[in-house]
């Protein structure tokens, strides 16, 4: 599973960040970041995020 965040969406509050147990999300300019070589396909972002602006990707 990939992670994608929709940045038209992302408000850049931290929320995954701060959820992320493997600390592969970060917010950089106010958008969340992705590192695909950190993630861990857990989801916990997924879930976290209060404006669903990061989904499962392919």
């Amino acid at each position: 599973m990939a992670v994608i965040v929709d940045v038209e969406k992302c408000t850049g509050c931290g929320t995954c960040e701060e959820g992320c147990p493997v600390e592969a999300i970060k917010v950089e300019d106010g958008k969340a970041v992705v590192d695909p070589e950190t993630c861990v396909d857990c989801g916990t972002c997924i879930e976290e995020c209060p404006e669903k602006a990061i989904s499962e990707g392919a």
